[in-house]
């Protein structure tokens, strides 16, 4: 805890743990988003996101 306090800018110990539990949370979901790596076998190459949210809003009526 003290090194933490010591290396955190956080005033707090509560302030740190809270931090600390965020960043832990953080770098835990960008480790599975990592292991999925090369795992999604039917990704379309020609998909265009882009036209696709143009379509989206224009039947929504977002676009003229």
């Amino acid at each position: 805890m003290e090194r933490a306090l010591a290396i955190g800018e956080e005033k707090t110990k509560k302030a740190t743990v809270t931090v600390a539990l965020e960043e832990y949370i953080a770098r835990r979901a960008q480790a599975r988003i990592l292991e999925s790596r090369g795992k999604f076998d039917d990704w379309d190459p020609d998909y265009d996101y882009k036209e696709e949210r143009r379509s989206r809003d224009r039947k929504l009526g977002l676009l003229d």
